[in-house]
């Protein structure tokens, strides 16, 4: 399928900060991406028709990128991140966000001196590196569908004044993803017009050039919630972004038991982060002080969070969660947030996972593929 006549110019940023985590050695991570590739090659919108691009990466030697954009079919440029280099020369980053600067953009902003594990800023590095007017986001750890990218791009090429547009994420089929789907991925109608959703996630979104030009996602502390404040400052400018419900991608759950504990609390630990910029959208201004009690706000957040998680579970997809297994899902919902909650407390208190933004953001996700093929 081809891009439609007078289309805006089109970039796909595929960070692979996601696949860095674990044991994985470099021809783990190329067998991954190379998988992905492959995926991506056979869209119905190809990756050949896209005008560019970009892979963000902490280190893949020369030879495995070429190995790389044989996989993908077309050319493919990597922006490497931090570190030392690896073979060629990293790509110029032309105008770079400002947070890539070392500029802060609020007293909760932290400096960005990890860029190699940082998911934001990788992101922001491949938006720097290219200069379509249309640059879809996505994850290396996800696996689309098979229409994914033409559903996502649809909306720019058949209305001029559609600024961004976020598909639908959710782990695979079974009860525990449908559960956890309800949590991670949940989308919530916008005022701003119908068809449309508040929020979004960065694993399978797509914007015009100027909604991100002034400061890409932000710099804001977050494990992964930097995305959520952009959907509320989009929200504030009133900028509506479009929900295209079949560009669907199946997010991997993380490798070992482990790092889904990890996961866990490092989402409860945003909860704790997220309170004062939801406060500052939905509360009064009198009563934005609930914000600011530690480990309560965060708690406050998940309790809500949990309420709506469990009317999510009744309206997604999920064959699993039908008739009385929805009763399972509901057990696994709460026991998820019981963990999350865990996550909350400690970062509400400063025990700890304030810098494991830093130290513990990189988890690993390397499921084998068979099993998302099954769920896709």
């Amino acid at each position: 399928m081809q891009p439609a006549p007078n289309s805006p110019t089109t970039a796909l940023v595929l960070e692979t900060n996601n696949l860095g985590g674990g044991d994985a050695d470099p021809a783990t991570v190329e067998r991954s991406l190379a998988r992905l590739l492959a995926r991506l090659r056979t869209q119905t919108r190809p990756l050949a028709t896209l005008d560019d691009v970009i892979v963000v990466h902490a280190g893949i030697a020369p030879a495995a990128q070429e190995r790389l954009r044989d996989a993908a079919g077309c050319p493919v440029r990597f922006v490497k991140m931090g570190g030392e280099r690896v073979g060629a020369p990293t790509l110029p980053l032309p105008n770079p966000p400002a947070m890539l600067r070392g500029e802060q953009s609020s007293p909760a902003s932290h400096a960005i001196d990890d860029a190699a594990d940082d998911y934001y800023a990788a992101k922001d590095a491949g938006f720097a590196a290219t200069n379509a007017e249309v640059v879809v986001f996505a994850d290396a750890d996800c696996w689309p569908e098979p229409d994914w990218l033409h559903a996502l791009l649809e909306p720019f090429a058949a209305r001029a004044d559609v600024a961004a547009v976020a598909g639908r994420t959710t782990y695979r089929d079974g009860i525990f993803g449908a559960a956890a789907t309800a949590i991670d991925f949940m989308y919530f109608a916008s005022p701003l017009g119908p068809a449309c959703t508040r929020n979004f996630y960065a694993n399978n979104v797509a914007f015009r050039r100027g909604v991100l030009e002034a400061a890409g996602f932000g710099a804001h502390g977050f494990y992964r919630g930097s995305c959520q404040v952009l959907g509320l400052a989009l929200q504030a400018r009133g900028v509506p972004v479009h929900f295209a419900a079949r560009a669907h991608t199946i997010h991997r759950l993380p490798d070992s038991f482990r790092d889904l504990v990890r996961l866990r609390l490092l989402r409860g630990a945003d909860a704790v982060e997220l309170a004062p910029h939801l406060a500052r959208a939905y509360l009064p201004r009198g009563a934005r002080w609930l914000a600011r009690l530690g480990p309560l706000s965060g708690l406050a957040v998940l309790a809500v969070r949990c309420a709506c998680s469990l009317i999510a579970l009744r309206q997604q997809r999920f064959s699993a969660v039908r008739g009385v297994r929805w009763f399972a899902g509901a057990a696994l919902v709460s026991a998820i947030h019981a963990a999350d909650a865990a996550g909350a407390a400690i970062r509400g208190l400063r025990l700890g996972l304030a810098p494991a933004a830093r130290r513990a953001r990189v988890l690993a996700y390397h499921a084998d593929v068979d099993r998302l093929a099954a769920a896709s």
